[in-house]
C-alpha cells in the first residue's frame, strides 16, 4: 500500500506544475487599494480589467455606506445558525421575494455561496433514475454538481444545437428505461468565452422532449435585458426557464446567491440543499446589501447605459485592430492569441511592468494547448481613456508575441518545462 500523499508531491496537476514560477504573481495575485480600474499591484499603480464589477456598484458610495450601517446595526455574525434551525429572518425573506419578482419567477431562495449552492440544486434535483443533460463549457460549480449523479449524464458540444440534438435524444430513450426525467443545465453567459447559452433553441426541443432547464446566469444578471433581468428577459424566453440561478458576486458586488423558479420547485429546495441546510445562514452584512444592491441595479439604468458604452468602445476598438475576440455578444470580452504557457507569462509580465495593465489569462487546459486568451472585464467604472490605453498596449504586444520577444525571454522557462504548450 502506497502514501496517500505520494502522488501529490510528483504530480502536482496541471496548473500546480506551475506554481513555483507563478504564484504570487500570475496566480493568486495581491491586488490592494480601493475595487475599481486603479487599484495597485506590488506597489505600483495598475489598470485592472479582472474584477466582475460589471455595474461599478463594489465601490460606490451608497454600497459603502449600506454596508456600513448594516455592519454597525448587525455585525458580521447576525443571524446565528442555519436557516432551518435559528437563522432565518424576515430580511431574508424580503431580499428573495424582490429577486423572485425582478427575474420574473413565483419564489426565490437565497444560497450562502454560489459554487456550492448550485452544486447542492443540481445533487437535490435528480435521483439515480434521471439523465443530466448540459454544456460541455458549463462553469466548475456545474461540473461538480454533476459529477455528484449517480446516474446518466450527457455532455453536448459547446453551444451546439445540433450536438444537443443528438444527445438530448440519447437522454430521452434511456429516461424511458430508467423511468426517469431529464434536466439540462446551460449558462446564460459563458465566462471565458462571453457568449450567451442558446437558450431559446434549447427551448425549442422542450415540448417534445418534457425536460427541465436550469440555467446559470452569473455573468447575465444585472447585464442583460431590459430591465436587467438577465439573459432569458434578453432572449425573450425568462417564463420558460425552470430554474433560474445567479450570483451576487457579479453585478451585485457581493457575496451571496439565488435560485428562483415555481414556488413549489423552491419550497423542495428549500428543504433539500444540503450546502444551505446545514450552513450557517447568510450574515445580515449581505443580506441588508444585497437589497440595496438590488435597489439600484432597478432604479439606476444609467449604470448599465455606461457599462455597455464602455463594452462596445472596447470590443470595436479590438476588432477594429484586428483582434481575435470570437464571437462574445456580452461584457466578457476574450482576446484569443497563439503561443505557450511560458511566452503568455512573459506577455503579461509584459503588460503589468512595463504598461501597468492587469488583467486575466488563461491557457491551457482551460483551453486548448498552443492558445492564449487574454479575458477583460469592463465596466461602468472603466473610462475612455482606459480603453484607448489598453488598445494602445494590446497593439504593442501583439507585435511583440509575433516577433518571438516573448520567446526569447522565457526560452529557459520553455525548456524546463517541456514542450507543452
Amino acid at each position: 500500500m502506497k502514501d496517500l500523499f505520494e502522488h501529490i508531491k510528483t504530480n502536482k496537476g496541471n496548473i500546480g506544475r506551475w506554481a513555483s514560477h507563478a504564484e504570487g504573481y500570475y496566480v493568486f495575485p495581491k491586488l490592494e487599494g480601493e475595487l475599481g480600474p486603479h487599484m495597485k499591484f506590488q506597489g505600483k499603480e495598475i489598470l485592472n480589467w479582472s474584477i466582475n464589477d460589471y455595474l461599478g456598484l463594489a465601490n460606490h458610495p451608497e454600497i459603502r455606506k449600506a454596508d456600513a450601517e448594516a455592519a454597525a446595526e448587525y455585525g458580521a455574525a447576525y443571524p446565528m445558525g442555519a436557516r432551518m434551525m435559528s437563522g432565518h429572518t424576515t430580511m431574508h425573506e424580503e431580499l428573495e421575494q424582490r429577486l423572485a419578482k425582478f427575474v420574473q419567477k413565483e419564489a426565490a431562495y437565497l444560497l450562502n455561496f454560489g459554487y456550492q449552492g448550485m452544486v447542492s440544486i443540481i445533487d437535490a434535483l435528480v435521483t439515480k433514475n434521471d439523465i443530466i443533460v448540459y454544456d460541455a463549457d458549463c462553469h466548475a460549480c456545474i461540473i461538480d454538481g454533476v459529477r455528484l449523479h449517480f446516474g446518466k449524464r450527457f455532455t453536448y458540444q459547446h453551444n451546439d444545437i445540433e450536438s444537443f440534438a443528438k444527445n438530448i435524444e440519447r437522454a430521452k430513450r434511456l429516461a424511458e428505461t430508467t423511468g426517469g426525467g431529464i434536466l439540462v443545465i446551460t449558462e446564460g453567459v459563458f465566462g471565458m468565452r462571453g457568449q450567451q447559452g442558446k437558450l431559446k433553441e434549447i427551448l425549442s426541443y422542450k415540448e417534445k422532449y418534457g425536460f427541465r432547464l436550469l440555467v446559470d446566469d452569473a455573468h447575465g444578471f444585472g447585464m442583460l435585458g431590459k430591465t436587467g433581468a438577465g439573459t432569458g428577459e434578453e432572449q425573450g424566453i425568462q417564463d420558460q426557464i425552470d430554474l433560474y440561478f445567479s450570483t451576487f458576486a457579479k453585478s451585485m458586488a457581493g457575496i451571496g446567491a439565488f435560485v428562483a423558479g415555481d414556488k413549489e420547485i423552491v419550497e423542495y429546495l428549500k428543504y433539500n440543499l444540503r450546502s444551505q441546510m446545514f450552513a450557517k445562514s447568510l450574515p445580515m452584512i449581505f443580506v441588508k446589501g444585497g437589497l440595496k444592491r438590488l435597489e439600484m441595479l432597478q432604479n439606476m439604468p444609467e449604470l448599465r447605459k455606461k457599462l455597455w458604452d464602455n463594452v462596445h468602445a472596447l470590443q470595436n476598438g479590438l476588432r477594429s485592430r484586428g483582434f481575435n475576440i470570437g464571437n462574445t455578444n456580452t461584457c466578457v470580452t476574450p482576446v484569443f492569441l497563439e503561443g505557450s504557457i511560458p511566452e503568455a507569462m512573459a506577455m503579461v509580465n509584459d503588460l503589468r511592468e512595463n504598461y501597468g495593465i492587469f488583467l486575466s489569462i488563461v491557457v491551457y487546459p482551460v483551453i486548448p494547448k498552443g492558445m492564449i486568451l487574454l479575458r477583460l472585464i469592463p465596466t461602468a467604472s472603466h473610462s475612455m481613456e482606459d480603453i484607448e490605453r489598453t488598445l494602445e498596449a494590446f497593439s504593442a504586444i501583439r507585435s511583440k508575441l509575433e516577433g518571438g520577444v516573448y520567446r526569447a525571454q522565457n526560452a529557459a522557462l520553455e525548456a524546463e518545462m517541456g514542450t507543452e504548450k
